[in-house]
């Protein structure tokens, strides 16, 4: 660990956390800090335990043992909907959109925008309203994402991913999970995620990202922690790093701190 110092209380805290698929510990007694305004990669190579952590985080999963805390105090995340209700999303590698709506449903998928109906009631939905938010925020991120009437089912990885993306920030209030946000996309939509992590950062909503690509974790992040087998090895100032060391502490060929 080379030092890194933060005086403020983690907006997300893990200490100690265990999981085992059977005979196999996916996570060892692993410890993860999220700092409020900040970029904090997660790196490992694959079966690190990267994805395991992220879905005991968001209530995707169960823990054997260990402690969260959210703001300094104990939380319980065993359901999605607890983590929601946190202000934390999460753009899986799978995306988790239903295929048969498009791209404005999937983004209010369960937070529809209602209006009042003829008798002023309620039982209608602002389709406006929601169609014009997703558009502004695809704008935002620069997509290409232009049938917004068509099933996403019938579009391109390309676009879904950035369908996800734009989902999980619309609706992130304190903290958003991007697993491999750019693993699907092009030169410029990479460029545009990437630029757009940026600004939710700055607006002082926390990002985990999860990557393979080291030069983008190192332009985006403010502090990179890395799984190795299950464990935390290393934490490092994504400013004060390389490539090479990023890489041999996630191979075992670089000594490090936890």
């Amino acid at each position: 660990m080379n030092g890194v110092i933060r005086l403020t209380t983690p907006l997300l805290e893990a200490r100690g956390l265990n999981r085992s698929f059977g005979h196999v510990r996916a996570l060892r007694d692993v410890d993860f800090e999220v700092y409020p305004g900040e970029v904090t990669a997660l790196i490992g190579d694959n079966g690190a335990g990267k994805s395991t952590l992220v879905k005991a985080l968001s209530g995707n999963l169960e823990l054997d043992s260990g402690s969260l805390f959210f703001d300094g105090s104990p939380v319980t995340i065993s359901t999605p909907q607890q983590a929601t209700a946190l202000g934390m999303e999460v753009v899986y590698q799978d995306l988790a959109l239903a295929p048969h709506l498009n791209p404005v449903q999937n983004m209010f998928l369960g937070r529809e925008i209602p209006r009042r109906g003829p008798l002023g009631l309620f039982g209608f939905l602002d389709e406006k309203a929601m169609r014009a938010r997703a558009v502004a925020g695809f704008a935002e991120l620069g997509g290409t994402v232009r049938a917004l009437n068509a099933p996403v089912g019938s579009m391109s990885g390309g676009q879904r991913q950035q369908i996800a993306i734009v989902r999980a920030i619309t609706w992130a209030a304190r903290l958003v999970f991007l697993d491999e946000p750019t693993a699907a996309l092009g030169v410029v939509q990479t460029r545009n995620v990437l630029d757009t992590i940026k600004r939710v950062r700055d607006k002082g909503v926390a990002v985990v990202l999860i990557s393979h690509s080291m030069p983008e974790v190192i332009e985006v992040a403010d502090r990179v922690q890395v799984l190795r087998l299950g464990t935390r090895v290393a934490t490092f100032d994504a400013e004060r790093t390389s490539v090479d060391q990023l890489v041999g502490a996630m191979t075992g060929s670089l000594e490090t701190t936890r």
